[in-house]
């Protein structure tokens, strides 16, 4: 767990400092210009507390919105897919989980490059039916901390860490938690 940590603090201050290093770039258009932005990505992540016990690393992708509602700050729309591989142990193969996560949230930006965001909303596990009892949905949160690097005046990378975290599916279970990584491609539309 601990390992898990230091590598997160670790990359957000390499995140961080990239975005400051990079403020020295001019750019025509700010990252944080008024437009809707999308966005599409591949996303990895480790597990943490009692499921990275049974549950080795995830995989996945997600599509996000990005809504210019003030200076600064976009309103978010987020949905993809998780599976997050269960391990082998003794010859025994732990079930994988996969989750369809469906979010909203709030991205401010305080400085031109580096934001902060945080959303919230409901992850349904796609393959309820390889567990015995449980509920199909859990509610979720993901604050996140990233860097928005621009490729062109309309196109950025966008590359943010997060923890996710996810109510019990089953009672008397665990919480589906886990550090993420998600490097998206983002454009203006």
């Amino acid at each position: 767990m601990k390992k898990v940590i230091i590598k997160a603090s670790s990359l957000a201050f390499l995140l961080a400092g990239l975005s400051f290093g990079v403020m020295a770039q001019t750019t025509d258009q700010p990252a944080t210009s008024r437009a809707i932005r999308l966005s599409i990505a591949p996303e990895f992540g480790l597990p943490v507390g009692n499921l990275s016990d049974s549950h080795d690393w995830s995989f996945g992708g997600s599509l996000q919105v990005d809504y210019p509602v003030a200076k600064d700050l976009f309103a978010t729309l987020n949905a993809g897919y998780n599976n997050i591989f269960g391990k082998s142990e003794a010859g025994i193969d732990v079930t994988d989980l996969q989750l369809i996560p469906v979010k909203a949230g709030l991205k401010y930006f305080p400085t031109k490059m580096f934001y902060v965001q945080a959303e919230a909303g409901a992850a349904f596990l796609a393959n309820k039916s390889d567990f015995v009892s449980g509920k199909s949905a859990s509610f979720v949160y993901a604050p996140q901390v990233g860097v928005q690097l621009p490729f062109s005046d309309k196109s950025f990378l966008d590359a943010g860490i997060r923890f996710e975290g996810n109510t019990k599916f089953v009672e008397g279970g665990d919480a589906a938690n886990f550090f993420g990584l998600r490097l998206a491609y983002s454009f203006q539309l």
